[in-house]
Order: C-alpha cells, then structure tokens, then sequence
C-alpha cells in the first residue's frame, strides 16, 4: 500500500508566457517507507492543458546520487472522459538533478522492471492529488 505527503504547491512563472506556475513536490511511502518522490509542473493559463512529471524509485538511503535510483519523466492530460497518463523521453524533462538518480528515456523507462510501480503512483496521483485533479477539472 501506498501513501503520499503533500507539499504545499509552490508558484512560479512559466518560462515560455511568464504566467503564473505551480509546481508540486510529494514524497511517496510503501508500507511506511520511504520509497519515491514525484515532481509535477503545469500552467492553469496555457492553451493545451497538460501537466509534465517525474517520478524518482530507488535507494533513499542517501543524498548522494545512487546507483539504485531511478526516474520516469511522464505527462497526464485528458480525453473527454479519463485520464491518460504516457512517459516521455528526458530531454523532454524540466528535471536534470542527478539526485534523482538515472533519468530514463521512454524506451529504457517502458522496460524497466519498475514500470508497474510508476504506473500504481500515477493513478494514485489523478485520483488523490487534489492539486492535480483540480487543474485538470
């Protein structure tokens, strides 16, 4: 079972209309540990609504980078009627610290063995992540 802490929303201003953005930072636990972080951007005024994440797996045991770290840049957007939810490449990615660990490509990310793990706290996030599930509403 997963559990997430939320942080409160942190506003900036977008880089490509310097309107107002928010960006979020949740840790997530696994039976009371420690076990990821996610990272989610968007921009309530753009055209297209889209919110650009990453979410980093792995060893938490330190603040160096680690060998066993992992991160999956991802999007969420809607249709008319869900959620849709697909990973991006890295260069896609606003995020390049290597605290996050290794920043997977699509490819890499879609064979990983932790995908299903990335998406379970995806479909937590559009359905828990008031901050999130309000932008796209």
């Amino acid at each position: 079972m997963i559990k997430i802490e939320f942080e409160e929303p942190n506003i900036e201003t977008c880089e490509c209309c310097e309107k107002e953005s928010t960006k979020l930072t949740r840790f997530v636990y696994k039976d009371d540990d420690a076990f990821a972080i996610y990272y989610i951007k968007f921009t309530k005024d753009h055209e297209e609504k889209i919110a650009t994440g990453i979410i980093s797996i792995g060893d938490w045991g330190t603040d160096e980078e680690p060998k066993n770290r992992f991160s999956f840049p991802f999007r969420i957007w809607t249709n008319s009627e869900n959620f849709q939810v697909g990973l991006i490449d890295k260069e896609e990615s606003p995020w390049k610290q290597s605290l996050l660990g290794k920043i997977l490509d699509r490819k890499d990310a879609l064979n990983h063995p932790w995908i299903s793990e990335v998406f379970h706290i995806t479909d937590h996030i559009v359905v828990e992540d008031k901050e999130v599930v309000e932008y796209f509403t």
